[in-house]
This record gives structure tokens, C-alpha cells and sequence, in this order.
């Protein structure tokens, strides 16, 4: 009885992938925009000076101690490269 109702699942599966149809695209191969023949009218009404206030600089202090010297890290990539 299982094997009966697997099968009748598998051929109604199998049916319905069969039914789709391929859908197939065509593209413009090229399409080009007259700039010219566009015509804008408007009035311009923004401002003749843009400006921005100025911002204070906050230094802030770096919580990550320099480190001036590498030898250690050096020799032991060079080490372990050997």
C-alpha cells in the first residue's frame, strides 16, 4: 500500500514539473535617449551662497597604546616561517 501511494506521488509530481512552460526573454539590443529634444522648464530658487556653520573638532583620546617596537612579532613570523 506504501509503495503504491509513493508512486502515485512521484507521478503526480513528475506530471506537474512537466506542465510549466519555458518562458523565453527578448531584449533591446539598444536603446538611446535624446537629451536634446527633452525640454526643462522651471525657475532656479536656490540660494546663490551655500554654506555650512562650523563644527567644533573633538580629539577624542586613543585607548589603544601605541606600540613603537615590532622585533618580537617579527622574529617569531620568521620563525615560524623557517
Amino acid at each position: 500500500m506504501k509503495i503504491l501511494i509513493a508512486a502515485i506521488l512521484m507521478v503526480s509530481f513528475n506530471l506537474h514539473a512537466k506542465k510549466k512552460k519555458k518562458v523565453d526573454f527578448k531584449y533591446k539590443k539598444f536603446e538611446s535617449f535624446d537629451f536634446d529634444a527633452l525640454d526643462v522648464e522651471g525657475a532656479n530658487s536656490s540660494p546663490g551662497d551655500l554654506s555650512i556653520g562650523p563644527r567644533f573638532k573633538k580629539k577624542f583620546k586613543n585607548k589603544i597604546p601605541l606600540k613603537r617596537n615590532f622585533n618580537t612579532e617579527i622574529k617569531k613570523a620568521v620563525d615560524s616561517i623557517l
